[in-house]
């Protein structure tokens, strides 16, 4: 072995001292302190965790002339310098340095201290003190250091080396990496070996492995520097590898951490929720995992504390690093019934969680009560697991149990730790989910309940709807739609938004659809009622104040969109006002659809605007598509390319309405909807000549009983003879008051519906009123007979008048 030129780390000179006083720092070109032995404690008693990212001058008390003295330490010259015991007592000690790099490859200082021996015997003086004391530093070092020859062959290694490797130093020498370590972590340290004697630079790469059979698994921070002889060249390099393994797993863990804050959560889905924690620490943690959660949660109910007993959990998410998850004895979403002594039950009940070897009294007895279970632990091998809580607000929401069976290192009490700190957080963003599925459930059943629970009976369209709520954090929405019969078998059609999500969105879109109905009756026009309604919204502003979103501290104002369509099946003619909302879709019989050029007014709660109203016929059979903005206006694309392909799916044949309905949801919405969605489609019908008769009438009072008579006679052929009687006294009642109080033209309309309708028009604006006759008055009981008779009466605004009406009902269906 040529160890010319060897210098300190030659043949050994001198009395070796303890090894038990010797001291290993490690110091970065910042002077702080990245490395701390057992010895160095042992010396200064000074404990790791004290000492590590401190600065080394102020650590250990050194003055101007002591780091002047560690200057030249770390220039290669040993030195004997004073050093600062944790007691605060001073203390010699000697001091030798070595150059090498840390993980990124920035020089460091591997410093040997060893305190002066009391009684060092010495045949004589030696001359080069200073090499006898770097022997004996590079022999007791606890830090494995190689030192290999061009050939890539050991020559010397420290006592930390020897420790790792599990072979002496004797034994070592003449060995290649390849006779001692791994294939893998053999060829990254000959690699760079060889680089460092072509380059002459030194290197930093990281391996892991068993550095000896029955070791663990272990993470190394290698650094392969050259040494020079006089001439400068390289003739050996020397190997340092520090252990970083605690380092590496506290790493892996804080990014194990920051994966869960970062996907776990993603959606309010409980289900959801507990696999993504699933999905996170299979792989990295546990080689198998399971997540049973209170059934309750599920309906978004608030648990209650656990009892005593056998618990029933249901599977809420699995994973394995095997695949199809064979350990597993029940499928996600089957109730599992764990026994009273059970791990898991005694968590729950507890809240505590636990770590087991499958050797252990608690888990035999669990596989004793579970003969199933017990089959997949001996079958796969499983050797230690970790029960964990779920909880959050101070409630176990469920169990996570971790398993491994692949790996062979048994959970520690570090992992155990990190179990809990990674369920504590899954366990919070399911109890976010299972509080948004009760307010979701909650605002629902109020939306729900204040939406149609079934549409009215009328004949003047055919109908069908879809009502979408949106699947968002958001919240539901306001969107309402409504089909309300009118008076003369006429039908108002109805779809409105309120802007906003939450219960303040679904409470005013009730409160809207009630004033809608409650105009509606009156018979207001389109455009009139949409004034009411404006109206009634800045009111509500004004009555609710300003509202704020607690979580995003946005302020909205009360604003709301509505379309209102009126369609009459005797003219067979539409009339419609809207405000804000996307028009409606108008499809012919011959299958083209167009958009009804609506004038564009002002959504509700802007004030004082008026608002137009547009008239038009439409053949019998004419489809009519009513809807809200969620429908067309989507992630996936704007408005405008919406409302056409809206247009495009009209156009194309469907089997029937409910049909059409089916296929614009599904070809238009994406599978979660971000918006509430209300759709309403119309297919028009109308009512035939012969079942709508109408007679002008002069304003003399003796045209009654001729219109009595012309009645009669109409009844008879329609064979509606049971009803005549009825249908003369309020005829007779609403001419006689037209005659009486109204003014030409006068006109009586019948028309044959599901009821009979009895309409007087007159030219007079009046509304009348019904008003309680005296004993002795000649009249006034009018339409105090027709509020007793008819099923329905009202009053309808004309432009050139009013129309009192009446309805009675009959006993046979239309012919």
């Amino acid at each position: 072995m040529d160890m010319e030129n060897a210098g300190p780390l030659g043949n050994g000179l001198g009395q070796l001292p303890d090894p038990v006083t010797s001291a290993t720092v490690v110091v970065d070109a910042r002077g702080t302190v990245t490395g701390w032995s057992t010895g160095a404690q042992r010396l200064l008693g000074y404990p790791y965790e004290d000492v590590v990212g401190r600065p080394a001058k102020r650590l250990l008390g050194w003055n101007a002339d002591a780091m002047a003295d560690f200057s030249e330490v770390l220039e290669g010259r040993s030195r004997t310098t004073s050093l600062r015991h944790q007691d605060g007592h001073p203390m010699e000690a000697e001091l030798q340095a070595y150059p090498s790099l840390d993980r990124e490859g920035n020089a460091q200082w591997l410093v040997v201290a060893t305190p002066p021996q009391q009684t060092r015997p010495r045949q004589e003086p030696h001359p080069y003190e200073g090499e006898a004391t770097a022997e004996e530093a590079f022999a007791q070092c606890h830090l494995p250091v190689m030192i290999y020859d061009a050939e890539l062959r050991a020559l010397r290694g420290s006592a930390g080396a020897a420790l790792e490797l599990g072979l002496t130093e004797g034994k070592m020498r003449g060995l290649r990496v390849t006779d001692i370590l791994p294939p893998h972590i053999c060829t990254t340290v000959e690699e760079g070996m060889r680089r460092v004697f072509e380059t002459g630079e030194p290197e930093l790469f990281h391996v892991h492995g068993r550095p000896r059979r029955g070791a663990h698994d272990r993470f190394w921070a290698v650094t392969v520097s050259p040494l020079r002889n006089a001439a400068g060249q390289v003739r050996h390099v020397q190997l340092i590898a520090l252990d970083v393994t605690e380092q590496h797993r506290s790493r892996e863990r804080l990014a194990l951490l920051n994966d869960v804050s970062t996907q776990v959560g993603s959606t309010l889905d409980v289900a959801h929720t507990a696999q993504e924690m699933a999905d996170v620490a299979v792989g990295r943690l546990a080689d198998f995992i399971s997540i049973d959660l209170l059934d309750s949660l599920f309906r978004g109910v608030e648990p209650r504390p656990s009892v005593e007993g056998s618990v029933a959990l249901r599977r809420a998410a699995q994973r394995s690093v095997l695949p199809g998850i064979p350990e597993s004895v029940i499928q996600p979403g089957d109730v599992d019934y764990y026994p009273e002594s059970s791990p898991p039950a005694r968590c729950l009940v507890t809240g505590r969680s636990s770590l087991h070897r499958t050797l252990d009294e608690a888990i035999n007895s669990w596989q004793t009560a579970d003969p199933q279970r017990a089959v997949k632990v001996r079958a796969f091998g499983m050797h230690s697991i970790m029960v964990v809580p779920l909880r959050a607000r101070g409630i176990t929401l469920g169990v996570a149990v971790l398993v491994r069976h692949r790996r062979q290192e048994p959970f520690d009490e570090d992992d155990l730790l990190l179990a809990e700190e990674i369920a504590a957080r899954a366990a919070v963003a399911v109890d976010n989910a299972r509080r948004f599925t009760r307010e979701r459930t909650t605002a629902l059943a109020l939306q729900r309940s204040l939406l149609p629970q079934r549409l009215a009976a009328q004949e003047a369209v055919e109908v069908a709807y879809r009502y979408l709520p949106a699947r968002s954090r958001a919240g539901l929405g306001g969107d309402w739609f409504d089909v309300i019969p009118l008076s003369g078998a006429r039908v108002a059609l109805v779809v409105g938004d309120v802007v906003g999500h939450g219960l303040r969105a679904s409470a005013t879109m009730g409160r809207l659809r009630t004033a809608v109905r409650t105009l509606a009756d009156v018979d207001l026009p389109p455009e009139e009622l949409l004034v009411h309604l404006d109206d009634l919204i800045t009111h509500l502003r004004t009555e609710e104040g300003t509202a704020t979103d607690s979580e995003l501290e946005i302020v909205t104002d009360l604003i709301a969109t509505c379309l209102y369509l009126v369609y009459d099946p005797v003219s067979r003619r539409c009339t419609a006002a809207g405000a804000g909302h996307p028009p409606p879709a108008v499809v012919a019989p011959d299958g083209t659809a167009e958009f009804i050029d609506l004038p564009v007014g002002p959504p509700l709660g802007m004030g004082g605007l008026p608002f137009e109203a547009v008239e038009w016929e439409v053949p019998r059979g004419t489809l009519l598509a009513l809807y809200t903005d969620g429908l067309v206006e989507v992630p996936e694309h704007d408005l405008g390319k919406g409302m056409a392909l809206l247009r495009r799916r009209l156009e194309r044949p469907a089997r029937s309405l409910e049909a059409l309905c089916d296929d614009l949801v599904q070809t238009l919405l994406p599978a979660q909807p971000s918006d509430d969605v209300a759709l309403l489609v119309a297919r028009t019908r109308a009512l035939d000549t012969g079942r709508v008769a109408t007679w002008d009438l002069p304003p003399d009072p003796a045209a009654v009983a001729g219109a009595r008579g012309e009645v009669s006679r109409l009844l008879a052929n329609w064979g509606l003879d049971e009803v005549a009687f009825t249908a003369e006294l309020v005829v007779s009642e609403l001419v006689t008051n037209a005659i009486r109080y109204g003014g030409p033209p006068i006109q009586l309309r019948l028309i044959r519906d599901t009821v009979l309708i009895c309409e007087v028009s007159d030219g007079s604006s009046t509304a009348p009123h019904m008003r309680r006759a005296r004993i002795f008055d000649e009249g006034g009981r009018g339409l105090l007979l027709v509020a007793q008779f008819a099923d329905r009466w009202g009053t309808r605004h004309l432009p050139g008048g009013k129309s009192i009406w009446a309805e009675i009902g009959i006993q046979n269906e239309r012919s």
